[in-house]
């Protein structure tokens, strides 16, 4: 039964890629608009996350907010249908790069893109490597978490992989994620989740402390990686997005891994303030809890 749903989700996303992409867009916010109307888990875990991120907030403005978290969510779902699915032709016309790092000379010296989930973070990601293969020849890679649907994990796979990055999965041997950099391939990496205790260290995230990846600094460390940081910012009107390609990181690792922790978050948060609805804050960001604090869900 669960691979009927998969063939049938992975239909609908195809189905969606061929339909133009504003009518994608609202559809998706139509659709969460709609289900912020039911009461679910995901909707309080969202609720959960403001209130603790933004204090000086009234529940009137956290439920607005939420309610538009929502609906930016599932408009996000709703275009991966273009981003995983549509043509290279699509992918040009509905996201756009803009390099202030001047990404292309940085190839064959080791560097780390480091980014967020923001809305557009898939089509950031895949209009990244289009941009890379033209410009010096390879995609670069992308570091991804396995799916536990195998089906599924194929397809996002292929999906994110079509125009020519190499996917690898975090469970994968550290030595694939040391050869890329060695090489001076682009290497991708979204780094702000909590997925537990393993190379993650409590950081300040929006003033509450957040389990947060320590990888970025670690392999920088290891390898004299520099550190480009990245955001995706959806555009007004349903014209797509644009990438933001940032210059490198100066001073960077600095005095210590925890130093360059907060520095990571830091920039998370300055990307997500002027947009706070586009953040993903249907993730339990904080999941985990240092000892002796209160659960937030």
């Amino acid at each position: 039964m669960s691979r009927i749903f998969t063939w049938l989700g992975i239909g609908l996303l195809t189905v969606l890629g061929k339909l133009p992409y504003p009518l994608v867009a609202r559809f998706g916010e139509g659709l969460g608009s709609l289900l912020y109307l039911v009461p679910s888990g995901r909707r309080r875990i969202v609720q959960a996350n403001l209130r603790a991120c933004f204090p000086g907030k009234g529940e009137a403005e956290i439920d607005a907010l939420s309610r538009e978290a929502f609906r930016t969510v599932f408009r996000s779902f709703a275009e991966r249908g273009i981003f995983w699915t549509g043509s290279e032709a699509q992918m040009r016309r509905w996201v756009q790069i803009d390099d202030q790092a001047n990404l292309v000379a940085m190839d064959g010296t080791p560097h780390i893109l480091v980014t967020l989930h923001l809305s557009g973070v898939e089509a950031g990601a895949i209009r990244l490597t289009i941009h890379l293969r033209d410009h010096v020849g390879r995609s670069g890679a992308s570091l991804y978490t396995s799916q536990k649907n195998k089906l599924f994990d194929g397809f996002l796979k292929h999906a994110r992989g079509r125009f020519g990055a190499k996917m690898i999965s975090r469970n994968d041997s550290a030595r694939d994620i040391l050869r890329c950099l060695k090489k001076g391939e682009a290497l991708q990496l979204i780094a702000d989740m909590d997925f537990g205790e393993r190379d993650s260290e409590y950081a300040p995230f929006f003033g509450v402390q957040a389990l947060t990846l320590t990888s970025v600094s670690r392999l920088a460390r290891m390898t004299g990686a520099r550190v480009v940081p990245i955001y995706t910012e959806m555009l007004p009107d349903y014209q797509g997005y644009v990438l933001r390609i940032l210059p490198a990181w100066e001073n960077y690792p600095g005095d210590s891994v925890a130093e360059d922790t907060r520095r990571m978050n830091a920039f998370f948060e300055d990307c997500i303030r002027p947009r706070v609805a586009e953040y993903y804050w249907v993730h339990k960001r904080f999941k985990n809890r240092p000892p002796g604090e209160a659960p937030i869900y």
